[in-house]
């Protein structure tokens, strides 16, 4: 068994596909069942069994399958900490950076900041997951990211983070409402992450005895955004992505003491990651990047 050995269990396993699983690898089919046959003839167990509905993994199999993750990931460890001492010999700043990033930053902040970093340090390289924010922060805790950019305040102990910057929940009106006037106005309605979710739903609740009256569902919030532009209804946003926006009419949530909602961005990161040059270099650009003017 080789790097590559663990390589194809991991994405076969994931994919419960050959032909995905081989279109992934960049090798035939054919040379995937082949390598396949060795793997199980060099062990002499049976790793998958193939079905109608695609490929089924053996307890023999499922155990393989865990330990590649665990090969892959203390190979990628070794190649990190190798190309850090080399790094340290020469105080360059090179390699890949493994970003975790909610769907939000990853659209509207995080190209900017990547384009600006890369002209600082030119032989970086970045492999980045999106996603919401729940999932990201587990990503980092996971340690299978060194840094993730999460929205709300979910949290884990043990991990690092820093403050980004803090935006205002609004309802954002192509027309001038009255807010009492609300439950009969027709929303705009988008999938958000679930802390984004509970904060408007208890605020709707401490003001209103009835139910919002949704006129739109859209899976997206630039959707939602797209629509209160045009004037369908109204929507309750977070005020940066209306940043720019005119012709918006825009009233902040307030808690019941009169104080705003806020949705707050973080960055999380382990400790014990800033002893690799490249994400010592990403945390301090972070931290001293002006947000207000980005």
């Amino acid at each position: 068994m080789d790097y590559r050995d663990w390589e194809i269990l991991k994405v076969l396993y994931n994919q419960k596909n050959l032909t995905k699983a081989a279109r992934i690898l960049f090798i035939t089919q054919p040379g995937l069942t082949n390598r396949l046959k060795h793997m199980q003839e060099e062990l002499g167990v049976k790793i998958i069994t193939r079905e109608s509905r695609g490929v089924h993994f053996t307890p023999q199999g499922e155990y393989l399958v865990h330990c590649a993750e665990e090969a892959l990931a203390h190979y990628q460890k070794i190649k990190e900490n190798v190309r850090n001492m080399s790094k340290n010999v020469s105080n360059e700043v090179a390699g890949t950076l493994k970003l975790g990033v909610s769907n939000f930053f990853a659209n509207y902040e995080l190209p900017y900041i990547l384009k600006l970093f890369k002209m600082q340090y030119p032989h970086v390289e970045f492999k980045v997951i999106t996603g919401w924010s729940r999932d990201v922060t587990q990503l980092i805790h996971n340690k299978d990211v060194h840094i993730s950019f999460v929205r709300g305040d979910y949290g884990w102990r043990g991990l690092l983070k820093h403050l980004l910057f803090e935006e205002t929940i609004c309802i954002a009106s192509k027309e001038e409402i009255d807010i009492t006037d609300l439950p009969h106005l027709p929303r705009i309605d988008y999938r958000g992450d679930y802390l984004l979710k509970s904060l408007i739903d208890n605020w709707w609740a401490e003001n209103y005895a009835q139910a919002p009256f949704i006129s739109i569902e859209v899976d997206q919030v630039d959707t939602c955004k797209e629509m209160v532009i045009n004037g369908l209804g109204y929507g309750i946003l977070s005020s940066r992505i209306l940043t720019g926006i005119e012709d918006i009419r825009l009233i902040d949530l307030t808690d019941q003491k009169g104080n705003p909602l806020l949705r707050r961005t973080w960055m999380y990161y382990h400790q014990e990651s800033l002893e690799w040059n490249v994400v010592k270099a990403f945390v301090h650009f972070i931290e001293n990047f002006d947000w207000k003017d980005n």
